[in-house]
């Protein structure tokens, strides 16, 4: 770890609470508002004193997976950098992802954001405020090596699934497929593994997550990548303009001083240039 990242990461601890719901993922900087106050630096107003509270939906490596103990992943280390930003810690509330199109814990104020490995879409944007795009995402179908898969065009007439509620599923859905609706990446590698399905379709970051393992990589391989043109964001509630600015604050500094290159490659693979340089989403 050189200087750069030393100076900008935070080892994040996880704890899960009685519901199971609640996991912490702890930062070391403190409350910069004050004892008791829900306003952090810069003047953002928080649900929660002294915390950045991030919903997401777990487990979805490499962006947000529970590892060791601890709540970690590419999602997890860009936000650290906003809790830090803000002089506060980061906590992480696991939330069901069909929460994320609606905005659901954001207007309730359970959560100040969400972090999700989440698409930028128009039809989301109509509920919640997109951050700029901090990573870009294609989809990969992700077939067992004995299916005879070599391409999209192969998956039909083949079972086929897909994570439920999100952009792969609605991608193979518009390509007139009925993919087997899975509710975490989890039990989609786990349909694939037992054989409830012939081949996946889901993010590529996800897939290249999967084939680190030996007895993945031996047993599917990646049939296609389809360019989508997927932009991913971080959400806040709509109008929290002072948490907007701080969280695309944290990740324009973080392209400009290496950090974000050095997560990308920690966590994701070789350094995609074109994944810093993605332009501001509109809002």
């Amino acid at each position: 770890m050189n200087s750069v990242l030393a100076r900008r990461t935070r080892i994040l601890a996880a704890t899960t609470a009685a519901a199971g719901l609640l996991l912490v993922a702890g930062c070391t900087s403190t409350d910069g508002g004050g004892s008791g106050t829900k306003t952090a630096a810069g003047g953002v107003e928080l649900v929660k004193a002294g915390q950045l509270t991030t919903c997401t939906h777990l487990p979805y490596p490499p962006f947000q997976s529970e590892i060791d103990g601890k709540v970690q992943g590419f999602d997890v280390a860009l936000i650290d950098l906003v809790a830090k930003d803000l002089g506060v810690k980061q906590d992480i509330l696991d939330t069901p992802f069909e929460n994320f199109k609606t905005g659901a814990f954001l207007n309730s104020g359970e959560c100040d954001l969400a972090a999700a490995g989440m698409t930028i879409t128009d039809e989301r944007k109509k509920n919640v405020d997109f951050s700029d795009p901090y990573f870009d995402a294609t989809q990969a179908v992700l077939a067992d090596k004995g299916a005879g898969i070599s391409s999209f065009a192969d998956l039909k007439g083949k079972k086929v699934g897909a994570q439920a509620q999100t952009t792969g599923e609605d991608y193979a859905k518009s390509q007139g497929l009925d993919p087997v609706s899975f509710e975490s990446s989890d039990a989609v590698l786990n349909g694939l593994r037992s054989g409830q399905v012939d081949a996946v379709v889901i993010d590529y970051p996800v897939v290249q997550g999967w084939l680190k393992d030996k007895a993945n990589a031996d047993a599917f391989e990646v049939a296609d990548n389809i360019n989508t043109g997927e932009q991913y964001g971080f959400t806040v509630k709509k109008g929290n303009t002072k948490l907007l600015a701080a969280i695309n604050k944290a990740l324009s500094e973080a392209r400009s001083d290496g950090t974000y290159r050095e997560l990308y490659e920690k966590w994701i693979g070789p350094y995609d240039e074109s994944a810093a340089s993605a332009s501001p989403s509109a809002s």
